[in-house]
């Protein structure tokens, strides 16, 4: 059975965050709420958690998951960022993108575009993230909560709770999340390239 937290969204308990990383930590998969969807994660290094994901989820091997990052600080460890990807991430993070970036030499192989060698990563505008990530002390490793039969993530704590309670080990509750995913901007090959339009807006790119 899953553990579940009710987090306030404006004002996270510190004790409950702590309880949750606590699971992480421990090899655990977490459903969490992001500025977009509802997401699933676990921390970057763990094989158990991450295929625990790929089997809820029936993804394909080369599924690619996200590194959900705290700050333009942790992605310049993760990821190689020229001056120019730079002066984007820092207009747009946090916030509602997804970042394809030539990974670095901390993101394992299985976690890269076996061709371009890319990672995406991106920061939440969501503070119950935020809180989560600085408490842990690195990036979670995620995929949007999307179950199999689904065209649409979920968007209901209480509703997660019942499909997902013995097959995730904590949901936490920061309210109701949308159904429309991240914008994706592939910034690997120099120039900026629209791969998604999702929540966030591109008019800066005409």
């Amino acid at each position: 059975m899953s553990q579940y937290f009710r987090i306030h969204a404006d004002n996270p308990q510190h004790r409950l965050l702590e309880q949750v990383v606590g699971i992480l930590q421990e090899g655990g998969i977490i459903v969490y709420p992001t500025d977009t969807c509802y997401a699933l994660g676990c921390r970057i290094g763990d094989k158990n958690a991450l295929e625990r994901i790929r089997r809820l989820r029936r993804t394909a091997v080369d599924h690619e998951f996200s590194l959900i990052c705290r700050d333009l600080s942790e992605i310049a460890m993760y990821a190689r960022v020229d001056n120019s990807a730079y002066r984007l991430l820092r207009k747009l993070t946090p916030g509602p993108y997804t970042f394809i970036l030539q990974a670095s030499h901390e993101v394992p192989r299985r976690l890269q575009d076996p061709k371009r060698r890319a990672v995406g990563i991106r920061v939440p505008d969501h503070v119950i993230v935020r809180e989560l990530l600085t408490i842990l002390g690195e990036p979670i490793l995620s995929s949007t909560l999307i179950l199999p039969d689904d065209s649409v993530p979920m968007t209901e704590p209480e509703v997660i709770r019942e499909s997902l309670d013995k097959l995730v080990d904590a949901v936490v509750d920061g309210g109701a999340c949308g159904i429309e995913p991240t914008t994706v901007l592939d910034l690997s090959g120099g120039a900026v390239s629209l791969v998604r339009q999702g929540k966030g807006e591109v008019s800066f790119l005409q």
